[in-house]
């Protein structure tokens, strides 16, 4: 684990280590509603790092402020309310600049978390594997480097870790930029030593048809994939319960494939950790077929489609075919953030798909597949089982059938 200097540490000495603060800005870009529908997401977050959220903080502004991000007179009502609660930390809900972290640590003294950092710690907690630890710990000193001020004690006695809340130290700003520089090369070779040994992993799958699950996180992939592949794996209703890929043998009326269950995405999610997990992200760009999963319950499920389908045309997967299956349809009633409207929608969307060629499926205006099914309740599974059985048949038959001349 790398330790901040004394100082640093010592700012969280005497408050409630597990409790914090949420602060976003109201934006000509970024009106109210969606604020408010980010913030609940940024205390999602929060509480699967395992922290409290106490109180949250919304400011109007044209745009962020360069030395605060918050204006000056928000900056000390924040300060107030931490000092009077003891808060451990203020949660950003926007990536902060080096000199933003700085001039907020001085005025709030409290730890300083943007939402790109409060990911990666999520993602150092949940990843398992060699792979995915490597991944992060890279992220995590990608993240850090531009961010070095002289608030840190020396790194060269420090051996890996996190570089999450209690980020490294030092004394020397320019030996420390250079022992991380060093430790960001060590890993990238590690790293592709790592791949290396992959490939010749997914060499071994090549007679498979190959199926990937994607989606936003926490939309139902785990569960999903412990449904299909009568697997253990982890299914949790936090943030990114899943971050090293999972692949299991599946069979489904004689049709055998692969099926793999990767990291979820988010609305802002660090480019460094995209950059990092493209090995693991390499998965889907392999796969024959995605099953893209939604989460049917969520008032934006809209815009958690287009979170996921701008991430696979980042990594070159947009042209994959896919089956779009809308998960949780048992809870659209009772979900209160649903918008009359937005439930409507897609009740209109099931009704029309569920009459469709014999029930349940048919294809959308994007052209794909659509399923609407609840992995907990299991509605509708045996359905899906078979729209993906069909697929899996059709690709195999063209992956695989050779014409003799």
């Amino acid at each position: 684990m790398l330790v901040r200097s004394d100082n640093q540490a010592n700012l969280n000495h005497h408050k409630n280590a597990k409790s914090a603060v949420l602060i976003a800005l109201v934006t000509l870009r970024q009106p109210l509603a969606k604020t408010e529908e980010y913030l609940t997401e940024l205390a999602f977050l929060a509480r699967t790092w395992g922290v409290e959220v106490v109180h949250k903080f919304i400011q109007k502004v044209d745009r962020p402020h360069h030395d605060t991000f918050v204006g000056k007179g928000k900056v000390a009502e924040i300060a107030a309310f931490i000092k009077a609660e003891n808060i451990a930390f203020a949660i950003f809900d926007d990536e902060l600049s080096a000199s933003q972290v700085r001039n907020l640590e001085k005025m709030l003294f409290c730890q300083i978390l943007d939402r790109s950092l409060l990911i990666l710690n999520i993602f150092a907690m949940r990843a398992q594997t060699k792979q995915a630890k490597t991944q992060v710990e890279l992220a995590q000193y990608q993240y850090l480097l531009p961010r070095l001020t002289r608030m840190w004690t020396h790194l060269s006695s420090q051996k890996g870790g996190s570089a999450g809340m209690r980020g490294p130290g030092e004394k020397e700003l320019e030996t420390d930029k250079r022992i991380i520089q060093d430790k960001i090369t060590t890993l990238r070779e590690r790293l592709s030593e790592i791949e290396k040994q992959c490939v010749t992993r997914s060499k071994s799958r090549v007679n498979f048809v190959r199926v990937a699950l994607v989606g936003y996180t926490n939309v139902g992939k785990s569960t999903l994939m412990k449904l299909l592949a009568k697997s253990d794996s982890l299914a949790e209703n936090k943030l990114f319960a899943t971050v090293d890929a999972t692949v299991r043998k599946v069979v489904l009326n004689s049709n055998p494939f692969l099926l793999t269950d990767t990291v979820g995405f988010i609305r802002k999610l660090p480019h460094t950790l995209v950059a990092c997990f493209k090995s693991t992200l390499k998965e889907i760009k392999e796969a024959d077929l995605l099953l893209h999963v939604v989460d049917a319950s969520h008032a934006s499920f809209h815009e958690q489609i287009s979170v996921v389908n701008q991430t696979l045309t980042e990594i070159g997967a947009e042209n994959i075919p896919k089956i779009l299956v809308f998960n949780k349809i048992d809870v659209i009633e009772q979900v209160q953030e649903t918008t009359e409207e937005t439930s409507q929608e897609v009740k209109t969307q099931m009704d029309v798909s569920l009459k469709a060629l014999e029930g349940y499926y048919s294809k959308d205006a994007t052209g794909y597949k659509t399923v609407f099914i609840s992995a907990t309740e299991q509605l509708h599974m045996e359905v899906l089982k078979e729209v993906i059985a069909k697929e899996v048949d059709n690709i195999r038959l063209q992956k695989y059938t050779t014409v003799d001349y």
